[in-house]
């Protein structure tokens, strides 16, 4: 039986030899996980960026031609992938969310986005 804590309670019950096998799949799921996070974390910065130059320049933090446009591709991509388009433009919908409240939170604090590659404390703008 494996003590693998990615085993879960699957492991009282699974064949050893299967065990193996979902952890070795549990195991690429994780490193998924983690190169989605990063992605994640390298779109946050350059929208950080944009934010910044929006509030310089007075822009509104939302553009909503311009994510029409964006979940429009993001569904096609999906559906060349094989995944859900549904499902793309409700996760690209909660990172837009994110964005314009990020972007609103730069506009009003511009003096503590001032450098663009320096971490901001979303959390702390609550």
């Amino acid at each position: 039986m494996s003590t693998d804590p990615r085993a879960g309670d699957a492991a009282k019950y699974v064949d050893p030899q299967i065990m193996d096998e979902l952890l070795t799949m549990r195991s690429s799921i994780d490193n998924i996980d983690a190169a989605l996070v990063h992605l994640l974390a390298e779109r946050f910065k350059a929208t950080q960026r944009v934010g910044v130059l929006k509030a310089e320049h007075k822009l509104p933090p939302a553009d909503p031609g311009r994510e029409k446009a964006q979940i429009e591709r993001l569904k096609r991509l999906a559906g060349d992938a094989h995944l859900d388009p549904d499902f793309a433009e409700k996760f690209l919908n909660f990172i837009i969310e994110e964005v314009i409240r990020h972007h609103q939170a730069i506009s009003d604090h511009p003096t503590r986005t001032s450098d663009a590659e320096a971490p901001f404390d979303w959390a702390s703008q609550e």
